[in-house]
């Protein structure tokens, strides 16, 4: 089988750990909606609850912030009739073909990862094995759909390498070429979305200042306030991109700005170059209103209707196991392992 010969199919995922910010929009579901309504793909999106407990996570929260991030998933446009929408715990072949790598995938290669070495950090001896064998299971994730592309940001990249890697490894030991060598999708202008109180730092849920995010639950009035108050420089806007180098407030605000727009950086900068962010803050701040508000109003409507999305997430399930059970048996048989006999 070569590469061409299977099914263009899109996977990702986020962790439910909660808090999805504008920065989980515009870096990742923005892009699932995109890729589900182009069309020319499968697309498969999940909540990737077995990842989340790599570190503690208080029961009945992790519960909330799956469905949370279910109806944010439904929110931003992804259709559960056109896209497989899952949660990662009830698709068991996930975590049994995440055995089956993690028999594959060296020690060594799992040490290197950035990831590995940030979270661990000095106090690797007290990480969990899951948090190390990380890695292992997300190529699973991938692969488990014989999934042919992955949107990602910069920092799963080598996750996604060490993905090709593991397939690659596998197919040359079995002498098979069973699992795709999976493709990144790296674009966007926001795909990573800064603090707004810090153009340097990554707006992140963990950020002590509610003002320096914009949450995914936040109402309109929230919204336009965090963008007025946030962090910005005395200068008029650039006309050209070079203009916004060593300006990291700008940079993002007007990153912001094209991403949600669906504009390239230049044409937002040929539009409002020469301007004052006393002027582009209400420009900005508008957008984000109108296609935020909407978002947020329809998370709490579905937050309100659990039954609704557990619905949706086990028929979701369903979905994905029709595509995922056949790969998984077909893996066990590669690999030697008797098959249960049926009737």
């Amino acid at each position: 089988m070569t590469q061409d010969k299977f099914t263009p199919r899109v996977f990702s995922g986020i962790q439910p750990s909660g808090g999805l910010t504008l920065g989980n929009y515009l870096g990742a579901i923005k892009r699932f909606v995109d890729m589900q309504d182009q069309g020319g793909f499968e697309t498969v999106y999940c909540m990737v609850d077995l990842h989340a407990i790599t570190v503690w996570q208080d029961p009945a929260d992790l519960t909330r912030n799956t469905r949370e991030l279910c109806a944010g998933f439904i929110a931003s446009g992804i259709d559960p009739e056109k896209s497989i929408l899952i949660n990662q715990s009830q698709v068991p072949e996930h975590a049994q073909l995440g055995w089956v790598f993690n028999c594959v995938a060296r020690m060594g290669w799992m040490g290197r990862m950035t990831q590995w070495k940030d979270k661990a950090g000095k106090n690797s001896e007290n990480a969990s094995l899951g948090l190390f064998g990380y890695p292992a299971l997300m190529a699973a994730d991938i692969l488990i759909y014989h999934a042919t592309h992955v949107p990602v940001g910069e920092d799963q990249k080598q996750h996604l390498e060490l993905t090709r890697d593991i397939a690659a490894k596998f197919n040359h030991d079995y002498k098979v070429d069973f699992f795709p060598l999976t493709e990144p999708v790296i674009e966007g202008a926001a795909t990573r979305v800064m603090s707004l109180r810090d153009g340097s730092k990554k707006m992140s849920k963990s950020d002590p200042s509610d003002m320096a995010r914009i949450n995914m639950t936040d109402d309109a009035d929230a919204i336009a306030k965090k963008i007025r108050k946030a962090k910005t420089d005395p200068d008029a806007l650039p006309s050209e991109v070079k203009g916004l180098e060593n300006r990291p407030e700008a940079r993002n605000l007007v990153n912001i700005y094209a991403a949600l727009n669906d504009q390239s950086v230049d044409a937002v900068l040929r539009d409002v170059g020469g301007r004052q962010f006393g002027e582009f803050k209400p420009m900005l701040a508008d957008l984000a209103v109108a296609k935020l508000a909407p978002i947020s109003s329809e998370m709490a409507r579905l937050m309100g209707h659990p039954d609704e999305i557990d619905r949706i997430l086990t028929r979701g399930a369903e979905r994905a196991r029709a595509i995922t059970a056949p790969i998984l048996r077909k893996t066990y048989d590669i690999v030697g392992m008797v098959p249960p006999v049926s009737g």
